[in-house]
């Protein structure tokens, strides 16, 4: 379908998402027969489309309900629910899992979200989230404050402040991992978002195995984007 091939084309010919939410659909593992799956702020649905094709009863939250419109097209459409991160219309205890890609740092509440997020998980249930680290955002403050008005960025976060959030939430961190690690990886990153926008982030496409091999030798400690997979005690 012609949607499918669009949503493709904007989600995953991208230097950064495929690896991004590939990783967290890997977490959240292969077989999801009957298990509830919430992708947070999921926009189109296009993740949470690929959580169904692997059985789950997805369902994407957003508020942007011109992008819904759009998800209710995609061939696996997931059910697709207008509504606020911070006030999930979801009861207690009642979602298998929850993703959330690169969305906690636009919120305007990022802790208040995530209380949320772990308020509907099932205990044993599992979170799997990405968020904007920046952890070099210092050096470059001229193209961090355009990365940040930009894309509404409230906060930036490490995995030790989302394991700090979480374990108040009654959630365990399992592991997590850094994306575009070294220094000239991160300062790429940030003159992308600052001047390149979707426009930039896909035509850098072809850099994401340069990108991968440069984060493998680096130290697993900071990075432009953190990824983190969380269990509900």
């Amino acid at each position: 379908m012609l949607t499918d091939a669009v949503a493709f084309a904007g989600h995953q010919i991208h230097v950064c998402r495929y690896r991004e939410a590939g990783t967290l659909l890997r977490w959240l593992g292969r077989d999801l027969t009957g298990q509830v799956v919430l992708d947070v702020a999921g926009g189109d649905g296009y993740w949470a489309a690929r959580a169904r094709r692997r059985g789950a009863r997805a369902v994407s939250l957003d508020l942007a309900r011109h992008k819904m419109l759009r998800g209710r097209r995609l061939a696996n459409a997931p059910a697709l629910v207008e509504g606020d991160a911070l006030r999930l219309p979801f009861a207690d205890a009642s979602v298998d899992k929850v993703m959330s890609v690169c969305a906690v740092e636009h919120f305007d509440d990022g802790p208040a979200a995530l209380r949320e997020m772990a308020r509907v998980l099932k205990p044993g249930g599992d979170l799997v989230m990405s968020a904007d680290c920046l952890s070099r955002r210092g050096e470059w403050p001229h193209l961090f404050d355009a990365h940040r008005r930009r894309y509404h960025v409230q906060r930036t976060y490490t995995h030790e402040t989302l394991r700090a959030l979480l374990d108040g939430c009654g959630l365990d961190v399992l592991e997590h991992r850094y994306q575009f690690r070294s220094r000239a990886a991160e300062r790429t990153y940030l003159t992308l978002s600052a001047h390149g926008g979707r426009i930039g982030f896909n035509a850098a496409a072809p850099l994401i195995p340069l990108v991968a091999l440069s984060d493998r030798r680096h130290p697993n400690t900071r990075g432009s984007i953190v990824l983190l997979r969380a269990r509900r005690r």
